[in-house]
């Protein structure tokens, strides 16, 4: 049966009549946002001792972490950059599918490298990495969409890594994302953790040779600040009860700091740089602990903020830290109207899988496996069912 309209547009119709108290209720939080960071802005002491008591009530509290810039800062870009070189690595995957003839996984990652202001085009890499048999099965589970994430993240930094090792003079580092590792977890702990550690390790060499590395957020959903103030604002008896402690759940961090008509960060201003208080502390410990800033890499009337996540030999080392501000503020700027990191934008484009890829690898591993007598399933009646004319997805 096809989509039932009449069902929809009433639920529609629903959504609107709400519209007017759902605009009241945000405008209300957003005001009261506004208001807790003016009121705590420089109370960084008393903002870390409530969150040490929260976190005796919930160890799993996730929020911003004050260091030492009051909540509301807001810092310029830099001058621009005259000489370091830049490397952006992207990753794209073919998840396995139970349901197609042939088991198999593909991992690709691309990156980009340019000194900057040395008229030498920029160096284009890739990595593919194909996965079949048994390296499906890790510790005798079936590789999951979640891990095959994970070991996309650590391709993207471990080529980094590699890229970064001979480079003179400074190297600044970037991938798409958060630097924290997430997913998979309860999928299966020994993996992850195997997986997380080679990650770590990955970090201290970046760290060691003094490379910087970022993780860039565009367009980004969590609410740290937001929560931080919230815990702020909470007495003994809510902080007990965090989790159902929501006073100003419509605000988000973007709104906070790049409201369209009075946005916190002008365009190309940082904000303060926080920790990141998560669960995730005890394996990103010491110079490697999580750390980020918002950025506006919009223009004037068209803020964008975005969130910069940086480990702390980043966030503790201000040259660094304004190298890395000004790098992509001037990449941003490469794009345009949409800013984006223009390296971040052609890694991916050398990453990504398409389709006609897939089907290429497809078969030429059919053909391999059939050249060496081996057995091959075929697809599953659900996936042939699918393809029949007339059918659609369910």
């Amino acid at each position: 049966m096809p989509i039932d309209y009449q069902q929809i547009y009433t639920q529609i119709k629903e959504i609107g009549k709400g519209a007017k108290e759902r605009r009241k209720k945000k405008e209300d939080a957003q005001a009261s946002a506004r208001q807790l960071l003016a009121v705590y802005d420089s109370q960084l002491d008393l903002l870390r001792s409530k969150i040490d008591t929260a976190k005796q009530a919930d160890s799993n509290i996730r929020c911003a972490l004050p260091i030492n810039e009051n909540l509301a800062s807001s810092y310029p870009a830099p001058d621009s950059v005259i000489q370091a070189t830049l490397i952006a690595a992207d990753g794209s995957q073919v998840n396995p599918d139970r349901h197609a003839a042939i088991q198999f996984c593909v991992v690709n990652v691309g990156a980009i490298q340019m000194k900057l202001n040395s008229g030498e085009t920029p160096e284009i890499f890739t990595d593919t990495e194909l996965l079949y048999g048994d390296d499906l099965l890790p510790n005798g589970f079936p590789l999951s969409d979640g891990l095959v994430a994970l070991k996309r993240d650590l391709a993207e930094r471990t080529k980094l890594d590699e890229l970064s090792k001979e480079i003179q003079g400074s190297v600044v580092t970037f991938t798409d994302g958060p630097i924290e590792l997430w997913g998979a977890k309860g999928e299966d702990a020994n993996s992850y953790e195997a997986i997380v550690q080679k990650y770590l390790g990955v970090l201290s060499r970046l760290q060691g040779r003094g490379v910087i590395t970022a993780g860039y957020v565009d367009k980004p959903s969590a609410d740290l600040v937001v929560h931080l103030l919230e815990i702020a604002s909470a007495d003994p008896e809510q902080i007990q009860k965090l989790r159902d402690f929501h006073p100003l759940r419509s605000v988000s961090d973007r709104w906070l700091f790049g409201e369209q008509k009075n946005p916190l960060l002008p365009p190309g201003h940082r904000s303060a740089v926080f920790g990141i208080q998560s669960s995730s502390e005890k394996k990103y410990t010491g110079t490697l602990s999580l750390h980020f800033f918002y950025l506006n890499v919009g223009t004037e009337g068209h803020p964008w903020p975005v969130r910069v996540e940086i480990p702390k030999w980043v966030a503790d080392d201000k040259e660094k830290l304004d190298l890395l501000h000004s790098v992509l503020v001037e990449q941003c700027r490469m794009m345009g109207s949409k800013p984006y990191p223009y390296l971040l934008h052609r890694a991916h484009e050398t990453a990504v899988v398409k389709m006609e890829e897939k089907q290429q690898i497809e078969k030429m591993l059919a053909m391999e496996l059939r050249n060496h007598d081996e057995e091959m399933d075929g697809i599953s009646n659900k996936s042939s069912a699918k393809g029949l004319q007339g059918r659609t997805k369910r």
